[in-house]
């Protein structure tokens, strides 16, 4: 992949994206939009640079769907996305020092190379019976 950040979009809908972080530009770059129920975001900056202290606030935030992001620390997973109707949109190889997002749909992993992986979600967490479904494809 040869930019940052790349968004997969069928029918007008976000269902994933890949980051390749080693192409960040300066700075700090949010690559979502605001109204994301991920926010994902890229630092590139040099060495002694200081970030402001700062803590995040609480507060109530309704989220309707979990996301997930998974790093590939090592190796490579090959990602099958799919329309909630089971119809392939396309495969995405993600490899070492990538990571894909996703936002929307169904996914299934396969490791096409021993791997570390580093899985994010957006939380609290219900469990599997309430937070997913499994599909047969």
């Amino acid at each position: 992949m040869d930019k940052v950040y790349k968004e997969i979009i069928v029918e007008g809908k976000l269902y994933a994206s890949i980051l390749n972080p080693t192409l960040a530009k300066e700075g700090l770059d949010f690559l979502t939009e605001n109204s994301s129920f991920l926010q994902v975001g890229t630092w590139n900056y040099e060495k002694g640079h200081k970030l402001e202290p700062h803590y995040h606030n609480e507060f109530s935030r309704e989220s309707t769907i979990t996301c997930e992001g998974i790093f590939v620390v090592k190796g490579k997973v090959k990602c099958n996305l799919y329309k909630k109707n089971k119809e392939k949109i396309n495969s995405y190889e993600i490899e070492e020092g990538q990571v894909m997002f996703q936002f929307f749909g169904i996914h299934e992993y396969e490791i096409e190379e021993d791997s570390i992986v580093v899985e994010i979600k957006n939380g609290p967490y219900f469990g599997p019976d309430k937070d997913r479904t499994r599909v047969e494809i």
